[in-house]
Formats: C-alpha cells, sequence, structure tokens
C-alpha cells in the first residue's frame, strides 16, 4: 500500500477537504451549475477508473486523510476469507445523485444553509411612554 504524500501530513482540515472534490453527472452539472463537489456520505456515485470501473452505489464513509471513499457494495475477498471494503479515491468517482440533506448542500437549492433557517426572527422593539415622550420633547 502507498504511503501517505508528505506534503499531506500538515495539511489543513479544509485543505483536505476540498481533494475530495469528484465530478458531477452531466445532468447535475446542467441542474447545479457546478463542475464538481464535494463528496459526502450519502451521495451516489460511479467510478469511473480502476478495478471497479462502471460499478456504482451510495458512499458509505469518507476518509478526509487519505481523501478516499467506500462505496456500498464493493468490497474484495481477503486470503484467509472474509470481506474488506475498498477504498477508491475520491479523484475516480463521478457523482450520480446528490445528498441534499447536509446543511452545506441546501444553497445548491437555492435556499439559505439550514443552520440560518432554524434561527427565529427577533420582535420588534416597543417604544415605552419614557421614549415617546423624549421624542417629542425634542421636537
Amino acid at each position: 500500500m502507498a504511503d501517505i504524500n508528505p506534503k499531506l501530513i500538515h495539511a489543513s482540515k479544509h485543505q483536505l477537504d476540498k481533494m475530495l472534490g469528484a465530478r458531477l453527472a452531466d445532468e447535475l452539472r446542467e441542474q447545479y451549475k457546478k463542475k464538481t463537489l464535494r463528496v459526502v456520505k450519502g451521495d451516489s456515485v460511479m467510478v469511473v477508473r480502476g478495478e471497479y470501473k462502471g460499478r456504482g452505489g451510495k458512499v458509505e464513509d469518507v476518509n478526509t486523510e487519505r481523501g478516499t471513499l467506500h462505496v456500498e457494495g464493493m468490497q474484495r475477498e481477503k486470503i484467509r476469507g472474509g470481506q474488506v471494503k475498498v477504498s477508491i479515491h475520491a479523484s475516480n468517482v463521478k457523482i450520480t445523485g446528490l445528498n441534499l440533506e447536509d446543511k452545506r448542500r441546501s444553497r445548491l437549492q437555492g435556499g439559505k444553509p439550514v443552520a440560518a433557517e432554524k434561527k427565529e426572527e427577533k420582535p420588534e422593539k416597543t417604544t415605552t411612554k419614557k421614549t415617546t415622550e423624549k421624542k417629542e420633547a425634542s421636537e
């Protein structure tokens, strides 16, 4: 198994997250006006390179340190028996379906982020007799 690139050892989390980008399918590209997006758990993807080329499934797990993900149903057999999930690099997949429940993905729908929707509106300030009297006196 290949070692991690030494430059990635000290990379910050937001830089590692950027390395999890994958191309969007043509229909999604036209719909959302974006070419690539970060892969998140729950997305539907199709492998475009490697041993599992042409196979698709849902993303089960995302490893930000290595830039890899595990796709549902893609396993290999161990020598002593048993099954092991196969890690696939994010650059080797194409996103065919989006998980729109992610709070950052709600922006793609044209709405505000979910966290902003939960905030309650502040009630309007009410004026008291003293403030109205002061305003009238100053005029």
